[in-house]
């Protein structure tokens, strides 16, 4: 009688284990981004200003190219977008697809550092009414030089108390991507 119950006891066992809520589930894993666009197009016309970050090795091995094709031009409104890639291992990976498609889950900022006088604002929104930054205004004040960094966060609180385009110091989340652009506005 042993004989019979212990297959079906064994089998038991076996089955219960197979359903453990303890396994991990990977929702997501996090992309490469080996390069960023910032494009700027002047509200009325002009010449448009691309911001370019590119890194194709990844973190580690060569120096990453940052480059800024020209100046933005004084008192200027500028229409921006960004697109992310990943080129790594000789393939293209449309990176601004998935944050679209995550856009709850995404979120750019874009800080001024001292000394340059810009004014920023978001043109996009995730499915609950929160900014993205896909899609940017940015305002070029009067002549002035210095940085702007732009950082993507993965997860952030988008509604905590102090959060705005150009300070992600609340928004909490990880950092996926922080490019300093060296920048000049002039007459």
């Amino acid at each position: 009688m042993i004989r019979i119950y212990l297959p079906l006891f064994l089998s038991l066992i076996l089955l219960s284990a197979c359903g453990s809520d303890d396994d991990p589930v990977i929702e997501n894993e996090e992309e490469l981004i080996t390069e960023l666009v910032y494009t700027l197009q002047p509200v009325g016309g002009g010449d448009e200003v691309i911001m370019a970050f590119s890194d194709p090795d990844g973190d580690g091995g060569l120096n990453p190219a940052i480059q800024v094709n020209r100046n933005l031009v004084a008192n200027t409104t500028y229409e921006g977008s960004i697109t992310i890639k990943n080129l790594s291992d000789n393939t293209t990976v449309d990176v601004t697809a998935e944050v679209q498609a995550e856009a709850r889950d995404h979120q750019f900022f874009f800080v001024p550092g001292q000394g340059l006088n810009v004014d920023l604002s978001y043109l996009d929104s995730d499915g609950d009414g929160n900014p993205v930054g896909l899609r940017t205004e940015l305002r070029a004040n009067d002549p002035s030089s210095g940085n702007l960094v732009i950082i993507l966060r993965h997860e952030p609180d988008k509604s905590a108390t102090g959060v705005s385009i150009s300070d992600p110091a609340g928004a909490g989340g990880a950092t996926d991507i922080e490019i300093s652009f060296p920048v000049s506005i002039s007459n």
